[in-house]
Formats: C-alpha cells, structure tokens, sequence
C-alpha cells in the first residue's frame, strides 16, 4: 500500500484559486536525501509568481499540477543511501532544490542533505521556515557587494520578508543602514536596528540620503532609477529582482550586480548561527493551516506583508 500525504497541488498557472488540498503519494527518500516531516513551511513572493504564470518552473518545462513551496522547517524522519550528515529525528531547515521543484507545501519532502542545515535551536519551526530565501539571499547579495564594516547600507523595503533581515544582517556586519517603509511600519524599523527609517510616502531618499555605499534593491523600476543618486562614487547596487540594464551602473558612475539565490546547506549554518547568536530574529507576522494556502497568497500578493507568512501542517 503507498503511503499518502497531504499537500497543497496547484493545478493550473493562475489565481490563488488553482491552489487546493488533496491525498497524494509521500515522497521516499533517494541516494543523499533525507525524508522531512514538515512542521512549517515559508511563503515566499517567487511562490505566488509561479503559481500565476509558471516562472521558474515553467522555463524548466514543469507543468501543472504541481506543488509550490521552498522554504521548510521540521524533523528528518527516514534517510537515504550515503547520508552522513543527518539522523532521524533531527531538526533541520532548508530550501531544497531551487529553483527546481522542492514540493514545500506538503507534510513530508525529500530533499538532498546538501540543502539543510540543522534548524537554529532557539526559535521554533515557524521561524525557521521564515528564514531560508530571505536569509540567503541577503547573504548572498552582500557578499557580492563585499560589504565592510562601517560602510552605509540602503535597504528599501525594509520591513519585508527580505528587507527584514537583511537590517539585521547588515547591522550584525558593523553596517550603518538606512531603510524605506511605509509610516505603519517607521517604528518596527527602528526595532530591527535601522539608523535612519525613511517613511517613503512622506519622505523622498533622493533628498535625505547621500554617500550610500551599498543599495539593496527589492523593487527595481523607479526606485531603482532614483537609487544611484543617493549613492557615493563606486557604489554598487545589487538587485534581487533583475539586473541593472548594460551600461545603466556605468551610465551613474556606479557597479550593479543581480543576484538569483541558490542554496547552501554550509550558509544556512551560517545562518543558524546567527539566529542562536541573537543577531538575526525572523519576523512571523502571520500563519496560515496548509489548508488555507490561498489565503496566504492572496495576503502576500498585496505587496504589503510584514516580515513572512508562513504555513504550518
């Protein structure tokens, strides 16, 4: 008899609505994977992007139904030939596979042990699922830019799930760090560590901020356009939504740099440390029974979530 599982299955690109809960066959555990009983998993905004038009999985050739989902957290209940870094019954996190399929909606994955880490001890699953994109992608984005310690870092959209953490991060880097939100949000800035929290509809960066060294870039278009004014010559920008057009850095007497997050069991150590050292705390602002996926993606969809969603099984 197969074992079943319950997950979410989206059954055709589009709205939230193509998102529902069904039976389907648990995955085992292949050569170097781990079985995870999933506790929690992280909504991200790549996730409601594919589910209305494909995205990456569709440049992969992936069709519908399928089941979203990358971020997990919770407990390794079975292991595969040649795992070495796991047993049962240990708790990791992760983002197996991306930008391929990792199946994250679901009460169990099987995910390559290179793509976990062991969950940081002092927060709990929810919190955990939050962390692996955001966190990575910070990561990630600030190596590129080879941030130092004392140098000023703009990061816009800063009480996103993103933004959120990369305060944090850049604050923990010895980083002096401005960041945009709207004015809801002014007094969680402050809370997360930003210097200067600039509420964007009331206030223009472009007039406020000078001498920038590093801008994050979660918004590309205008945003983006006005960044390189704000910055010192030989800054760089770096975006998680695109690369700067050729030449456009150049143009501004600037360096630009896209970024596409891969995975790292070895960073999300990293990160784990992090979290148990006290200097990055991941903001839950909301959770959502798996059941109710939809729900979250419509939330999240209105570009206007705090920190992260996440869906707990």
């Amino acid at each position: 008899m197969v074992a079943t599982m319950r997950a979410v299955l989206t059954e055709a690109w589009g709205g939230p609505e193509v998102m529902r809960e069904a039976e389907v066959a648990r995955p085992e555990p292949g050569e170097g994977e781990v079985l995870v009983r999933v506790a929690a998993a992280g909504v991200n905004p790549v996730d409601w992007k594919t589910r209305k038009s494909g995205g990456l999985l569709a440049r992969k050739g992936v069709e519908p139904p399928v089941i979203l989902g990358w971020d997990i957290s919770g407990t390794v209940e079975a292991v595969g030939a040649g795992v070495t870094r796991f047993a049962v019954g240990d708790e990791v996190f992760g983002m197996p596979r991306f930008p391929g399929v990792a199946a994250a909606y679901a009460e169990y994955v099987a995910a390559p042990e290179a793509d976990l880490a062991r969950k940081p001890s002092s927060v709990g699953h929810p919190e955990a699922a939050a962390l692996p994109l955001v966190a990575l992608t910070v990561l990630q984005a600030f190596r590129k830019a080879e941030l130092q310690a004392g140098q000023t870092v703009l990061v816009h959209g800063a009480a996103g799930g993103v933004g959120s953490v990369a305060v944090q991060v850049a604050k923990a880097m010895g980083a002096r760090v401005a960041g945009t939100a709207s004015a809801a949000n002014q007094d969680l800035l402050r809370e997360l560590g930003v210097d200067e929290p600039i509420d964007y509809a009331a206030q223009d960066f472009g007039q406020v901020l000078s001498d920038v060294d590093v801008v994050l870039d979660t918004q590309g278009g205008e945003v983006r356009e006005r960044s390189w004014g704000v910055m010192r010559p030989g800054g760089i920008l770096v975006s998680i939504v695109g690369p700067p057009k050729e030449g456009e850095a150049e143009g501004h007497g600037m360096r630009g740099a896209g970024i596409m997050v891969r995975t790292s069991g070895e960073q999300l150590e990293e990160i784990a440390r992090m979290v148990d050292d006290g200097a990055l705390t991941p903001l839950v602002s909301a959770t959502y029974p798996l059941a109710d996926a939809a729900e979250a993606h419509r939330s999240l969809e209105t570009g206007h979530a705090r920190g992260k969603l996440v869906l707990l099984t």
